[in-house]
């Protein structure tokens, strides 16, 4: 009896052992007959039946139970080395598994009359492989390295001398790319490789604005003489002692929490000065006519609910000679603009005097939304220059009485750059509304959509424009700034630009002209989907250089163990998917790589002229979405915003209604699996590469970002594991060799070596770093600001830090 006893709760590990390698068998098995239906891999329903007869025998106690598994475990391993080579993130999901499972049942080893030797010698082997593969996790992958940036002075390509570049004072930060050229690049020496690790916080300024949803202000400050000037979330604008930080003035143009759009957005605003020979106009009073006197010099910013606005850069007050009051409305001429529908995000671009805003129009919600219409103001005055409505051209400033100016054309919610030498500011535009859907687009829609347009700015007419996708369905929409350099080639230095775009690939055009100086190339695409009539057959490739990585296949699908891996596998199986631009569907999802974050997005690529080298930081995401007809979307309840009682504000794209066509869009933005919140593509998800300029090679690339602020469920690891996180905002670079960078979710803003790739200094920052950092030099010191405010669709903390460092006394 006590024999007995003692027996049965022996075999009580072993019983419960086997009772869960059932349960994952089974769901192997079921799950593996379902991929195999779908036309995927085998192992998985051979993994799940061998593991049930395993487990099967196991409960019963028969030794034939260990030498089932063992077979299963070897052939595991020959199936994950055939699959993932030494890939290391694929064997993750693929052993993880099965070597705790090896581990545990070599303790149990003893109850089938192995000995206790036997089965501490197997259960150390797979204690020490387990161990050994989470320290290997610590250890970076997916690195290339190529070769060290060019020596500075070697390269034969500069900055657009031509553009006001040699007028700036190099202690300064005065427009948001750093220069007119959009260079991001900062002449900055002191600060070192070498010496960079004694980068401390000299002051942080709290703006104490954090909107309560769709955070994440994307700001980077502007330095002008001995003043920082910035806007926070909600657009109120802020003055601050470069030395120290202090608030000198701050102006609220009141903007309420029902106009933010997608993201409470204010990535920064213009200096302007009114030129020496400029006559003030008379004004109504005498004391207007001394505020204008004042706002000689201003600073000009775009409002979340669609106005521009100009202050005094001395004391933030109105520029009252400055269309009302000191503002003017781009709505005017739209017709209906419901709340948050209509709002400037981006920085307006001054050229020749001229203000060049775009503005964002809300995605996903109606086909014939507000007008995406492209106006320029008068920079001292505010008066409406002229409108440029792609669709009627014949329009100079107002639409005719009774019309407004076309709804649902493409609109420029990002950056321009301008062009002082040439007239000329370069826009890059997004797409009509709705975006997934193209049938009821106009002949100019298709023209321009997704396209870079240079704009006359004296007439108010593109003199030129490129287009990167044609008939896009994808949300492509070219984001990023443009950045203006003077390019040799064999007939000559040409001004040229540097376009990024979110399908990954960089293009360098002749900005006279708009022809490419490097290769593009038409190729076939995957045509079909839901309207293939307006497919496009063929669609530009950038030979010049692209940061999107080999199309996806099914080993690419990935999860922390082998059960999320298998669902992501089911459901590659399961969508539609021939590479980049795979058309929408309807009848099944398809994947979109990349997805609509890029490639290259807002935060766009630096530049460093003496070195000859793009630094280009990407995500590498893609999406999972389906079209929804308009009676399930309905069924769901899918409105837009204005019509909805509670926005609750989640993802872009993520049950968006395009009302006016028959089909509502569901985007799964990163593709990540419901139920652990973790994206199905294998890491990296995000990377930084240093281009050479000249001829367009990877010099290095590098994933950017660890999973300390990520984890399966929400919760985040703590791990300082280099996954390569999705990242929003980009970089600044430095004469002296290095790269300033937060972006990803991991809340580190970074430095990096330009010629090894390195990350040679870093810090934790008190919430998310999307945005772009800036440099500058104030009585005699070097400093680095960062703009640390979240972001909602990064999940990253909110905040309201402005974060200056310098180095440590």
């Amino acid at each position: 009896m006590h024999s007995s006893s003692k027996e049965t709760t022996a075999s009580w590990p072993l019983r419960i052992y086997s009772v869960v390698s059932l349960l994952i068998g089974v769901y192997l098995a079921i799950g593996g007959v379902w991929l195999i239906v779908e036309g995927g891999s085998l192992y998985y329903a051979i993994a799940g039946a061998s593991l049930i007869i395993s487990s099967l025998f196991l409960y019963f106690k028969k030794r034939l139970g260990v030498w089932v598994f063992a077979v299963l475990f070897l052939a595991t391993l020959g199936w994950t080395i055939w699959e993932s080579g030494l890939d290391y993130w694929r064997w993750v999901p693929r052993m993880g598994v099965p070597v705790l499972l090896a581990f545990v049942l070599a303790l149990l080893l003893p109850g089938f009359n192995f000995s206790k030797r036997t089965s501490f010698s197997f259960a150390g082997a797979f204690l020490v492989i387990f161990l050994g593969a989470f320290a290997m996790a610590f250890v970076p992958s997916n690195w290339i390295y190529n070769a060290p940036a060019p020596a500075v002075g070697s390269s034969e390509i500069q900055l657009g001398a031509s553009n006001g570049i040699n007028n700036i004072n190099p202690n300064d930060w005065p427009v948001y790319g750093r220069d007119n050229n959009a260079s991001r690049f900062s002449p900055i020496t002191d600060i070192t490789p070498e010496n960079v690790s004694s980068l401390k916080r000299a002051w942080v300024y709290r703006t104490k604005d954090i909107p309560p949803k769709r955070y994440g202000a994307e700001t980077t400050p502007i330095k002008i003489d001995d003043t920082l000037y910035l806007c926070t979330a909600r657009n109120q604008l802020v003055a601050l002692k470069a030395h120290n930080g202090e608030e000198i003035w701050r102006y609220d143009p009141k903007v309420a929490d029902e106009d933010i759009p997608y993201t409470a957005a204010c990535r920064g605003v213009a200096y302007y000065k009114t030129p020496a020979n400029s006559d003030i106009k008379p004004q109504s009073s005498p004391s207007d006519a001394i505020t204008a006197r004042a706002c000689n010099e201003r600073i000009i910013s775009g409002t979340l609910d669609g106005r521009i606005i100009a202050v005094d850069a001395q004391t933030g007050k109105p520029c009252n000679d400055f269309g009302n009051q000191g503002e003017v409305d781009i709505k005017k001429n739209m017709g209906k603009t419901p709340s948050g529908f209509v709002a400037i995000t981006g920085v307006p671009v001054i050229v020749q005097g001229v203000i060049i805003t775009g503005h964002q129009v809300l995605d996903g919600q109606r086909r014939y939304a507000p007008s995406g219409v492209i106006k320029g103001f008068d920079a001292q005055t505010g008066e409406l220059l002229w409108a440029w409505d792609m669709v009627k051209p014949y329009i100079d400033k107002l639409p005719p009485e009774g019309e407004t100016y076309t709804r649902g054309t493409p609109n420029m919610w990002t950056t321009a750059t301008g062009d002082n030498d040439l007239g000329l500011a370069y826009l890059p535009m997004g797409n009509s509304s709705a975006d997934y859907w193209s049938s009821s687009r106009t002949a100019a829609e298709f023209k321009y959509a997704t396209s870079l347009v240079a704009m006359d700015v004296n007439t108010g007419k593109p003199a030129w424009s490129f287009q990167t996708v044609h008939k896009d369905v994808w949300d492509y929409d070219l984001g990023s700034q443009v950045s203006l350099i003077d390019y040799p080639t064999d007939a000559g230095t040409v001004p040229a630009l540097v376009l990024p775009s979110k399908q990954g690939d960089i293009y360098i055009l002749n900005r006279e002209t708009g022809e490419p100086l490097t290769g593009v190339e038409e190729r076939t695409v995957p045509v079909g989907g839901v309207g293939p009539e307006k497919r496009a057959n063929t669609q530009p490739f950038s030979t010049f250089h692209t940061l999107r990585k080999p199309d996806l296949t099914a080993k690419d699908m990935w999860g922390v163990t082998l059960f999320d891996q298998l669902a992501c596998r089911i459901q590659f199986q399961s969508a539609s998917y021939d590479g980049i631009y795979t058309p929408p569907t309807t009848d099944q999802h398809w994947i979109q790589y990349p997805g609509y974050n890029g490639g290259s997005d807002w935060g766009s690529v630096a530049i460093d002229p003496s070195r000859g080298v793009i630094i280009a930081n990407y995500n590498d995401m893609p999406n999972y979405n389906r079209l929804v007809s308009r009676e399930e979307a309905n069924e769901r309840g899918w409105k837009p915003r204005d019509e909805i009682a509670h926005d609750e504000g989640g993802p872009e794209g993520a049950g968006d209604p395009q009302q006016g066509t028959p089909y509502a869009v569901n985007v799964n933005a990163g593709w990540r699996l419901g139920f652990t919140g973790l994206l199905c593509k294998q890491p990296p998800y995000g990377g930084i590469r240093a281009i050479n300029l000249a001829d367009g090679s990877t010099l290095w690339d590098r994933p950017l970002g660890t999973a300390r602020n990520n984890g399966p469920f929400g919760i985040a690891s703590g791990l300082p594991l280099t996954i390569g996180t999705p990242n929003n905002g980009g970089s600044v670079v430095t004469q002296s060799g290095l790269i300033f960078i937060a972006a990803a979710t991991d809340n580190l803003i970074r430095a990096i070596n330009i010629n090894t790739g390195e990350t040679v200094w870093q810090d934790v920052l008190p919430a998310g770093g999307q945005a772009n950092p800036m440099m500058y030099r104030e009585n005699g010191k070097s400093y680095l600001v960062i703009v640390a405010a979240g972001h909602h669709f990064m999940e990253t903390e909110p905040g309201d830090y402005v974060i200056a460092y310098a180095l440590d006394d």
